[in-house]
């Protein structure tokens, strides 16, 4: 994933999230890259710009793991793509990737000094 046009400094901090948002946006339905790459971007106001090279080997590696299923289908414009699927191993991975993610941004805040943020989470 990239932040190609946006603040690339915050590349780094945001690697490692790719895959949980890739889960994420397939809880909705089945997808080809490219409308999981547009979710991504506006989900997050466009602030995320998903490149192909950072996707594709994501969505391999999803794949690899059994988290995703793949299949060939017709896109919207009628070409032919992949679309990808989340499976019931990947829902479960998705849950322990959401807790550890929220671990971490609590943890994060605590020691940024986020009160308002904490405190939100904990009522």
């Amino acid at each position: 994933m990239a932040l190609g046009r946006k603040d690339a400094s915050n590349a780094e901090m945001l690697k490692g999230t790719l895959d949980m948002m890739v889960l994420r946006t397939l809880v909705t339905g089945d997808a080809h890259g490219h409308t999981i790459a547009k979710v991504i971007e506006r989900g997050s106001e466009d602030v995320l710009e998903v490149e192909q090279g950072s996707l594709y080997p994501a969505l391999h590696r999803l794949e690899d793991r059994g988290w995703v299923s793949s299949y060939w289908g017709t896109s919207e414009n009628n070409r032919k793509a992949k679309f990808y699927k989340l499976t019931a191993a990947g829902r479960k991975q998705l849950v322990r990737e959401t807790d550890r993610w929220r671990q971490m941004a609590r943890a994060i805040a605590l020691v940024m000094g986020e009160k308002t943020l904490i405190a939100e989470e904990d009522v």
